[in-house]
């Protein structure tokens, strides 16, 4: 058997495999789950490889996955509203759980799960842009390209992200109330 010669329109393998947990990153947000987050990490990476001749070498590859990513889920939404139809409705429909990809101490990780949920609160376009700025620190300009809207409804979008999560956070706790 000839050795395997590599594809010159190829993907960078070494930049492929560093993009992964971002990905993953990302997907949870899209997702809000773990299973359909590496469901749809594995269908980007499927689709990136499909059309990694349509990459141009010497961009950013992140951004462009990110964008692969989005137009995935976006596909995927699409056809799960189209089949939502044909579902039965006795069948068991559970609310997704945020999870989270840290294993910190204690005190961290009830911080990082109080502000996931909080983030949880925000409207999707709101959440993914604030991931992708925050998080993955992509620039404006980025995110519009991945997320195909103009780059004033990025930075629109961020900044109501970030009040309303400010707002979120200062809002005093729940009563909880004694039950006997």
């Amino acid at each position: 058997m000839p050795p395997a010669v590599p594809d010159p329109a190829g993907l960078p393998h070494p930049e492929l495999v560093a993009a992964i947990p971002r990905l993953r990153r990302y997907a949870r947000v899209l997702t809000g789950d773990g299973t359909r987050a590496d469901d749809l990490v594995q269908d980007t990476l499927a689709r990136a490889w499909e059309k990694r001749r349509l990459w141009q070498a010497g961009s950013d590859l992140r951004a462009w996955l990110f964008t692969v990513m989005h137009n995935v889920h976006a596909n995927q939404a699409a056809l799960r509203r189209r089949e939502a139809g044909n579902v039965s409705l006795d069948g068991e429909a559970g609310e997704p759980a945020w999870q989270i990809p840290v294993a910190a101490n204690q005190i961290a990780r009830v911080e990082v799960m109080e502000v996931v949920q909080l983030m949880g609160r925000l409207s999707a376009e709101q959440r993914e842009v604030l991931l992708l700025a925050a998080v993955e620190e992509l620039r404006y300009e980025e995110i519009a390209a991945v997320l195909g809207v103009p780059v004033g409804t990025v930075m629109s979008r961020l900044s109501r992200a970030r009040d309303r999560l400010k707002r979120l956070v200062a809002e005093p706790p729940a009563v909880l109330r004694v039950v006997k």
